[in-house]
């Protein structure tokens, strides 16, 4: 006796497939919900579709466009920064003559850049001290060349020596540090230049971001050819046990009626050994299996009769004998 077929497990990669669609439309969907345009007193923010990419997924792009004052602001800055960036580009040839310059800090150096600073500020005023006492010397009666006149200029020498001495020892730090200020100036504007910091932009707000879910594609999928396969399994069932009662028919000799005409919802279930189709159907307000008397008719006519009332009757005896 035949079976009903089981249902047939979803395909691997159409259920892949449908999830990637689904999954596809999502991210469509959302995009679409969050390109939100923005307006601000700077400038806009606008989203617009500007073609698909070769899987047809649609292309977007967001465009700023500032106010009018806003975009001559933007073009004065940016003419600005050129100009600099020009300016920068010219000094910056003086760099590798700056680098190249030999520059030290040992004693030599340090010794002859305070020599250099005592030039300019401790010789004129050493200078001036020595014509203060030439003329009071002179106006005291002293005579050039004489003891006092050599005794008066040579404490006036050792003066000036203690001077010398006392800017070495105290003017190193100060030399040092003019001396890297003088040859770091240049430097430091070349490279002040050449890093102009970056154009203010208009500032816009977070746009909000709308989540769509997902449709579980694979899931519903599954699920419901579980939900089939359960109906079908349950459905199996039943019509193995009323395939038992129409075994159990068999071995009654009684009569059942089995006119086609008696009959609703008539659905196949099965086919007997001997080729005769087995039936679900509705019959007198309940539900059995069982054969057609015209099918049995031309397998086993033996086993048809016609009750009085004009319907056929069956002997599932004779019929499955």
């Amino acid at each position: 006796m035949g079976k009903q077929t089981a249902p047939q497990p979803p395909s691997p990669q159409a259920t892949a497939a449908a999830q990637t669609a689904s999954n596809r439309e999502t991210a469509i969907t959302q995009t679409g919900l969050n390109s939100t345009n923005q307006v601000t007193p700077g400038g806009t923010l606008t989203y617009s579709q500007i073609g698909k990419w070769e899987d047809g997924t649609p292309r977007f792009q967001a465009t700023t466009a500032l106010t009018p004052a806003g975009q001559q602001i933007y073009d004065t800055s940016q003419q600005t920064t050129q100009n600099l960036a020009n300016v920068a580009k010219e000094q910056s040839g003086r760099l590798s003559g700056l680098l190249s310059t030999p520059f030290s800090l040992d004693n030599d150096a340090t010794e002859a850049r305070i020599n250099e600073l005592a030039s300019k500020r401790l010789d004129p005023m050493l200078a001036r001290r020595q014509t203060a006492l030439d003329t009071r010397l002179s106006n005291q009666g002293i005579k050039l060349g004489s003891t006092a006149w050599d005794r008066a200029q040579e404490s006036n020498l050792q003066g000036e020596n203690d001077a010398r001495n006392q800017l070495l020892l105290t003017g190193r730090n100060q030399a040092v540090s003019e001396a890297l200020l003088q040859r770091q100036t240049p430097i430091n504007e070349i490279l002040a230049l050449a890093g102009q910091g970056q154009i203010a932009q208009p500032q816009f707000g977070s746009t909000p971001q709308t989540g769509v879910a997902g449709t579980d594609v694979a899931g519903i999928t599954q699920a419901g050819y579980q939900n089939s396969y359960n109906s079908w399994n349950q459905q199996n069932q039943q019509n193995q046990q009323m395939l038992g009662g129409l075994f159990g028919l068999a071995g009654n000799a009684a009569l059942a009626f089995s006119d086609r005409r008696l009959k609703r919802n008539i659905k196949r279930i099965g086919t007997a050994k001997n080729g005769l189709p087995i039936y679900h159907y509705q019959i007198g307000g309940r539900s059995e299996v069982g054969f057609l008397a015209d099918e049995v008719r031309k397998v086993r006519p033996e086993a048809v009769f016609r009750h009085p009332s004009g319907y056929d009757m069956v002997s599932y005896e004779r019929a499955v004998a």
